[in-house]
């Protein structure tokens, strides 16, 4: 089930950037479950990780191997993500699986381990099944291609609950030149990122120096895939990568920034809302607008407050105009003396609260009508302020339950 009709997008090829996938029956055969991304020598590299305590072993290990590569001046080459293991509570033994796995790209590809970044999704606690993990990696590397159908097919191998394949795409012109940004990602379930996205890949032709890179993906992650949640559970393997192979156009000017840093939020934003829209069991896609805050961070509360409230989410699966829990949960939101008088709640076009209290104008039928729509806007001005903050959301239904009862089956 997922909201919205969203054929992948055709991900144009860039220049040394290839893309392969085998099916190496980590958790079920017959699925491709195995990315292998190729960067060229050119690339710079930067990437933002999940702040879960328990981060998983490969999460530990790509850091360390982009603190060795931008040490000793070498360049990230090769992403290697597997799905259907999260090798995430495993111990010392998970930390030497992910060593091994980057151990044996780096020998097939004649590149230096550190050269080779891992990335797993999916159940947490089992050891990897490293012997079908290296006996499928052969098979990614025989794939290797930059076509769009390369794209898609890594878009569909890393995919755990999800029902379709994420994509996004932005072509923008900087200076005399064109520079594509194309991105992947995978999410569904335990969707509330602090720091990125569950899995995100993300490449540029820009030449793009490693510092600027790094800032321009936390900003823009910060403004999507930061600004999700479908569960309020924040994944042990976040990640969210970005890459630039310097073989387009230089990005260095404010004004050349400026613009590769809008089509860069687009990828984001697209990419973050295309997981929403594919939440475990939704029915619905829910953005929830809070204006007139006294900060970004006091907006950020009160919206996440709604999102994550279970009343909330539920009485949206059933297209109930139930906007006493709405005005509850913001009433709840961490905010220093809220002067609730100022508070005005709108239900689509539809006004709700006032004054400390329903509209005058509110009828149940107007309610009713905007709650039984597919995509639903709520918007929160808290009369505070001159900050805002926007964080999408989906319903809570009886198939997310099921999902997640059977995930291991």
């Amino acid at each position: 089930m997922a909201v919205g009709n969203l054929p992948f997008p055709e991900l144009p090829p860039l220049s040394g950037v290839r893309l392969g996938t085998a099916m190496a029956g980590i958790k079920k055969p017959g699925r491709r479950d195995m990315v292998l991304i190729e960067l060229p020598e050119t690339a710079t590299v930067a990437g933002v990780f999940t702040r879960n305590a328990f981060c998983a072993a490969p999460v530990v290990v790509a850091k360390q191997h982009l603190e060795q590569c931008a040490s000793s001046g070498l360049a990230p080459r090769y992403w290697l993500i597997n799905t259907g293991n999260a090798n995430a509570g495993t111990g010392e033994a998970g930390l030497q699986d992910a060593y091994a796995s980057c151990a044996a790209v780096a020998e097939q590809a004649g590149v230096e381990q550190a050269q080779a970044l891992p990335f797993s999704t999916g159940v947490i606690g089992e050891p990897l099944p490293m012997a079908r993990l290296l006996a499928g990696l052969p098979g990614a590397f025989d794939t290797l291609a930059g076509s769009s159908q390369a794209w898609q097919q890594a878009g569909e191998g890393i995919l755990t609950t999800d029902t379709r394949a994420k994509g996004a795409t932005v072509t923008v012109d900087i200076g005399d030149q064109q520079v594509t940004i194309n991105g992947i990602t995978k999410g569904s379930g335990m969707i509330k990122p602090n720091m990125a996205t569950m899995l995100g890949f993300v490449v540029t032709d820009a030449a793009i120096e490693q510092s600027l890179l790094a800032t321009l993906l936390r900003e823009t992650v910060d403004r999507s895939f930061n600004c999700i949640t479908v569960d309020s559970d924040t994944s042990t393997n976040d990640a969210c990568m970005l890459a630039a192979t310097g073989t387009g156009a230089r990005i260095e000017s404010d004004e050349h920034i400026t613009v590769f840093r809008n089509a860069l939020q687009r990828v984001m934003t697209e990419l973050a809302q295309a997981i929403i829209r594919d939440g475990e069991g939704a029915t619905k896609f829910v953005t929830l607008q809070v204006n007139e805050a006294s900060t970004r961070q006091e907006a950020l509360d009160v919206a996440f407050t709604v999102a994550h409230s279970p009343l909330v989410k539920t009485a949206l699966y059933a297209s109930d105009a139930n906007w006493g829990r709405i005005l509850a949960a913001v009433g709840r939101a961490p905010v220093e003396a809220f002067d609730v008088s100022r508070v005005v709640i709108d239900l689509g076009d539809v006004r709700l609260v006032e004054n400390g209290g329903r509209a005058g104008s509110y009828t149940e039928a107007a309610g009713s009508a905007v709650m039984a729509e597919e995509e639903i806007t709520i918007r929160i001005n808290l009369g505070r302020g001159d900050e805002s903050a926007t964080v999408w959301t989906s319903d809570l239904s009886h198939d997310y339950v099921s999902i997640n009862a059977d995930y291991r089956s």
